[in-house]
Order: structure tokens, then C-alpha cells, then sequence
């Protein structure tokens, strides 16, 4: 099993879940945290199940539709450690990587 640590930042990516959760959501707040503690149970037996983003990082979603969240993360496997490096609003991720989809390649001169 692998062991999991949570990265700079992560504490305030909960902290901004929880305060959610208290002021949209009270009735889903357990539920929630449940996916999460439960997402992270995941990685530390299976720590390459996300999907590969950019770099070594990957990404695994948590929870369902519209109230998930993603957990960006990176496998070392000389220590056997999952570090967790933001957890963002599935939503955030999604529009995030549409406008990254969008965003033209830069001018080179070849291109001038």
C-alpha cells in the first residue's frame, strides 16, 4: 500500500470543500467527504489508476457528476508515496482543460 501525502495547498483545496459543503450542501457533506476518504483509500492500494495528465501527474475523479472532485496527483514509486497536489471542482477541472483545448499553439517563426 502505497502511502499518501498531501501536498502544499491541499489542506486549503479541503478546507474550501468543507465550507462549501456547509454553505450549498449540508445535506451531502458526509457523503462527500466519505468519496473523498474513500478516493484516497483507492490510491494508496492502486496509486496509477488516474488518468495521465501532463508529466507524471495524474488525475482521479471523485465522487459523481456535478458535485465530483478531482484529485491531481503524482506516483513516486521509489518511495511508494501518492502525493496529492490540489483537489479542484470536477467542474473547474473540465472547464479548465476545455480552455486549454482551445488555446491556439504560440507563433514560431516558422509559422511568420
Amino acid at each position: 500500500m502505497a502511502r499518501i501525502r498531501l501536498g502544499p495547498g491541499v489542506i486549503e483545496d479541503l478546507e474550501r470543500i468543507a465550507v462549501s459543503l456547509r454553505d450549498q450542501e449540508r445535506a451531502h457533506a458526509e457523503e462527500r467527504a466519505e468519496e473523498i476518504v474513500s478516493a484516497f483509500d483507492v490510491l494508496a492500494g492502486n496509486p496509477l489508476i488516474g488518468r495521465p495528465v501532463h508529466g507524471d501527474s495524474r488525475e482521479l475523479v471523485m465522487g459523481r457528476g456535478s458535485r465530483g472532485d478531482v484529485a491531481l496527483y503524482r506516483y513516486v514509486d521509489v518511495t511508494d508515496t501518492v502525493v496529492v497536489l490540489a483537489i479542484r471542482a470536477q467542474r473547474a477541472m473540465h472547464a479548465m482543460h476545455e480552455t486549454k483545448a482551445r488555446t491556439p499553439a504560440p507563433i514560431t517563426k516558422k509559422d511568420r
